[in-house]
């Protein structure tokens, strides 16, 4: 046998057992595992966050345009204001509805309150989502948000 040869060979014998060993040690899996934990939890709370208030800003796109479909209806129905008693519902009703019913739910799954008189706004209505709460008054994602 030539020398060339016998390298050949020792060369096919290293290629084979590094075709073996080509998986991932448990040391390797546990440490990036770990990396993948830190990041998440370094990185959720302020994702959940941004989602609230993606929410806080649905909801006051969505009082403003429930107010406006409100002062449509109340103008084609020759209201000045907005009587005691109305309901948000008269603006899913009748031929050409003004809104959905869909439309009078707030982004954390509950119905928008129609206040006559309003409390923002006295002369007038207010369109109120009671936030993440469900409660009057609290702060941040929990805030009151109300038609302008």
């Amino acid at each position: 046998m030539t020398h060339a040869s016998n390298q050949i060979r020792q060369m096919q014998k290293r290629q084979a057992r590094g075709a073996i060993r080509r998986g991932f040690t448990l040391l390797e899996i546990i440490v990036v595992v770990t990396i993948i934990a830190l990041l998440a939890t370094l990185i959720a709370p302020k994702l959940l966050s941004r989602i609230g208030q993606a929410r806080g800003a649905v909801a006051k796109a969505e009082v403003n345009e429930i107010a406006k479909q409100l002062h449509l209806y109340l103008l084609d129905n020759n209201m000045s204001k907005a009587p005691e008693g109305l309901e948000l519902a008269v603006l899913t009703t009748g031929a050409s509805p003004y809104l959905k019913a869909k439309d009078l739910i707030d982004p954390w799954g509950r119905e928008y309150i129609l206040l006559v008189p309003g409390e923002a706004n006295p002369t007038d209505f207010d369109i109120v989502s009671l936030g993440a709460d469900g409660q009057p008054g609290g702060e941040g994602e929990n805030a009151d948000v109300v038609n302008e």
